[in-house]
C-alpha cells in the first residue's frame, strides 16, 4: 500500500481542533517507511526484488524488524506522539498523530504478503492482497478517496492546492502499481522513495496552510 496510507492523515488532520496540520500527518502516515528506507541505505533493514513475491509488488521484505514489526510501529508511533504533542502543545494533536503512525502497520497486514512480525521475530503475517489486484486497487482508491472527501467536507479553501496533491498522488500510485520495476534494490531505489515521500509532504503541508475549519451555520474558523 502506498497512497492508502495517507487516508488515516487526511481525517487525522481533518478532526484536529488547530487548523488542519496535514504535513505532520503525512510525515506520521508513512513514518515506518521513512524509516525503514533510511535504516535500508545503512543494511539495518533489507529487501530484495523478486518477481515473485506478490502479483502486485516484487519485493521481498525479509528484514525489517526495527520498522514494520507490530512493536516497532508502536515504538515509532510513541516517539511520534511525544514530538508532535511538545512541538505543538497539544496532548489530542500528538495522540492523533501517534494513532496515524500505528495505522501503517494494520494497512500493511491487509496488503502485504507475509513478511510482518508483532515483535521482528516469527510469525510472518499479512493477509496477501497483494495477491488480489481487482480487489487491492480499488481498496486502495477507496480509502484515499473517501478520506480526502472527507477532509475537503471538513475545510474550507481554495480548490487548487487539494487538486494538485491528489493529482500528484494519483500519479505516483499509477507508477508504482503499472511502471517498471526496478532490477535490484539499493540506495537509488531508497533514495527515490524517501524523495517521492518529501514530494508529498512538502504538497500536504502546502494543502493544510490554505485550508481552515468549517463551523455549523457554513462560516469558517481560521485556527491559529
Amino acid at each position: 500500500m502506498f497512497i492508502g496510507h495517507f487516508a488515516p492523515a487526511f481525517i487525522a488532520a481533518a478532526v484536529t481542533p488547530e487548523r488542519p496540520r496535514l504535513g505532520a500527518m503525512f510525515v506520521a502516515a508513512q513514518l515506518v517507511d521513512w524509516g525503514f528506507f533510511t535504516l535500508a541505505l545503512f543494511g539495518a533493514e533489507a529487501m530484495r526484488i523478486d518477481p515473485a513475491a506478490s502479483v502486485m509488488v516484487p519485493f521481498d521484505l525479509y528484514h525489517m524488524p526495527y520498522t514494520h514489526s507490530l512493536l516497532g510501529a508502536a515504538i515509532w508511533a510513541v516517539a511520534f506522539f511525544g514530538v508532535v504533542a511538545v512541538y505543538e502543545r497539544s496532548l489530542r494533536m500528538g495522540a492523533l498523530a501517534g494513532l496515524v503512525v500505528l495505522s501503517h502497520w494494520l494497512l500493511d497486514f491487509l496488503v502485504h504478503v507475509p513478511d510482518l512480525t508483532l515483535d521482528g521475530t516469527p510469525p510472518k503475517l499479512g493477509l496477501g492482497l497483494w495477491n488480489l489486484p481487482w480487489l487491492a486497487i480499488p481498496l486502495e482508491l477507496g480509502l484515499i478517496g473517501a478520506a480526502l472527501a472527507f477532509y475537503l467536507r471538513r475545510t474550507r479553501g481554495p480548490a487548487g492546492p487539494p487538486l494538485v496533491l491528489a493529482g500528484v498522488m494519483l500519479m505516483f500510485q499509477l507508477v508504482n502499481w503499472f511502471g517498471p520495476h526496478p532490477e535490484t534494490a539499493g540506495p537509488f531505489l531508497y533514495v527515490q522513495a524517501l524523495v517521492a515521500f518529501a514530494i508529498l509532504t512538502a504538497l500536504a503541508a502546502w494543502v493544510g496552510e490554505n485550508r481552515w475549519f468549517r463551523k455549523r451555520g457554513g462560516l469558517a474558523s481560521r485556527g491559529m
